[in-house]
């Protein structure tokens, strides 16, 4: 059997030298990559530029270890043509994806050669709170709007219990649980919305919240793996880095159901790497940017999902 083409991968991501390497997907797949004697790359969006209608891109050979502080040792930069340095992009920069990210990800939008990952026409059409809402029946009830006398409608409408956060957010920045006879109501909303200038989701609560927050990533469609996240005592949100407990997680038949349902528009759009958040049967959020809890699956279940990705890459590259 030939041994397999030694590829050119791109990753551009947030500042290398701050990730934690314990924790962070994308240091996964980078590690993963060069295992596999491939040649590991590095750009934050900084480095994008055009010429003639060329993506171009200052990279940086970067030779990595699992060493927090010593994880990641640059070479010298080189600018050059994506189309000729690589054979896949990853776009991994987190969001908020704001005239920066929209930017760049129209720069590699420009890549004819290369295969970009996600599929950046798709990454800037679905807004990773609203592209959730092209299921609106797998959804708890959900509002969006900027106008808080809509928001407030919405409040009395779902009983008093909902949850509001940015269409931008990232980590579960912004998010607020109301409920009740809260007398900061109002004052919540003027924050949320930046009286009434920015657009924001509104949720019906779902207490189900307090077993977990299930992320499912998916790969081109399929299951790829999941974990549970759990709110710490006296915290709205799940996320992990602000606290909440990660269990295992498996897949029951309505998270069986949601993937079905968004897998073959997944497909068609370019979606390859995602991450779907569920709580109780619902889906709440379809995370196309940079999805994340690709590490904390590894250390629950004893895999290497970072292998079956890059296999898949390999396998998209022989393909194209």
């Amino acid at each position: 059997m030939p041994a397999k083409r030694s590829l050119g991968l791109v990753f551009v991501m947030d500042p290398i030298e701050v990730i934690d390497v314990t924790k962070d997907t994308t240091f996964a797949l980078m590690l993963e990559a060069q295992g596999r004697g491939h040649r590991v790359l590095y750009a934050n969006p900084g480095d994008l530029s055009v010429d003639d209608g060329r993506a171009l891109a200052r990279l940086r050979p970067v030779t990595l270890r699992r060493e927090q502080g010593r994880h990641a040792e640059l070479g010298p930069p080189q600018s050059v043509a994506l189309d000729d340095a690589a054979d896949v992009v990853f776009q991994r920069k987190d969001p908020p994806v704001d005239a920066e990210y929209v930017t760049s990800t129209q720069i590699l939008g420009l890549c004819r050669r290369a295969v970009v990952l996600n599929r950046p026409e798709a990454i800037l059409a679905f807004n990773e709170k609203l592209f959730a809402l092209h299921f609106a029946d797998l959804m708890a009830e959900t509002r969006v709007t900027r106008r808080i006398a809509e928001l407030v409608d919405f409040f009395a409408k779902v009983g008093g219990d909902m949850i509001v956060k940015p269409l931008d957010g990232k980590g579960g920045e912004g998010i607020f649980h109301l409920k009740g006879n809260d007398r900061n109501l109002f004052s919540i909303l003027e924050q949320a919305t930046r009286f009434e200038t920015r657009w924001t989701m509104a949720q019906r609560y779902l207490p189900e919240v307090r077993q977990g927050d299930k992320r499912i990533l998916l790969l081109d469609g399929e299951p790829l793996g999941a974990v549970l996240r759990v709110p710490r005592e006296g915290e709205t949100r799940a996320n992990l880095h602000v606290g909440g407990t990660a269990l295992r997680a498996t897949l029951d038949a309505a998270d069986r159901r949601i993937v079905g349902r968004l897998a073959p528009v997944l497909r068609r759009e370019g979606l390859f790497f995602v991450g779907i958040d569920v709580i109780g049967g619902r889906l709440t959020e379809v995370n196309v940017t940079s999805p994340t809890g690709l590490q904390e699956i590894d250390a629950l279940e004893g895999s290497r999902l970072e292998a079956r990705v890059l296999d898949a890459v390999e396998g998209r590259v022989r393909r194209s």
